[in-house]
């Protein structure tokens, strides 16, 4: 399980995050909706690690990860822009996370190429990832998000930069592959439509504080 407790921040001289806290249960996807400047994407960065708190802490199995690095927690955070690799091929950007691991370059490649396969991605393993599709890029991400076997998944505004069409196919597939690896995950997103569709429960962040939202 991954619990906050009582994250506070401050921004220019205002109160951010006051105080909350919020549990997310292994294969449980919780969205966190809100306007732009909520702090959305700051409570997400101090969950990841990329930003320390004003206060407040960050625990994963009963343990405080609070001073843990980013690179510690396991936890994998992929971005609305897809944050690929222009100089890697597709099958290399999946393979990332686990040379980082310290596997080998043949064994992470094979490893990615067997993801590439569960994503329906096998034939375009050896393109750059510029030449893909939206869709494409998005299972990309995916798969090198998943194939380090994370701890705890982040998405932020995952499909903002997809068409409607394609956002509903892949928010469908998305929630499979998450609730499938088991994964405590947060969602940020200003969308409530696409909220409803991929996640088990939604809170919205308002005036620094989460408050559940009922269906």
């Amino acid at each position: 399980m991954l619990e906050l407790r009582h994250i506070t921040q401050h921004y220019a001289q205002q109160m951010l995050l006051q105080k909350l806290s919020l549990q997310v249960s292994a294969g449980e996807i919780v969205a966190i909706l809100g306007p732009s400047g909520s702090g959305k994407s700051t409570l997400l960065k101090i969950v990841a690690g990329l930003q320390k708190a004003d206060a407040g802490s960050v625990w994963l199995a009963q343990q405080d990860i609070t001073c843990l690095p980013p690179e510690r927690r396991g936890f994998a955070l992929m971005f609305q822009d897809f944050a690929l690799f222009p100089h890697l091929n597709v099958q290399d950007n999946v393979a990332f996370g686990l040379l980082e691991q310290g596997q080998s370059k043949r064994q992470a490649r094979e490893h990615a190429q067997q993801f590439l396969g569960i994503f329906g991605l096998t034939g375009l393993s050896q393109r750059r990832v510029w030449h893909l599709s939206g869709g494409e890029q998005q299972r990309v991400a995916l798969a090198r998000a998943l194939i380090t076997q994370p701890r705890v998944l982040l998405l932020d505004e995952p499909f903002s930069a997809l068409d409607a069409e394609l956002r509903v196919s892949l928010r469908d597939e998305f929630r499979h592959r998450i609730q499938s690896a088991g994964l405590p995950t947060l969602l940020v997103t200003h969308d409530a439509l696409e909220a409803r569709a991929m996640a088990d429960r939604c809170v919205r962040l308002s005036q620094g504080r989460l408050e559940p939202i009922s269906d």
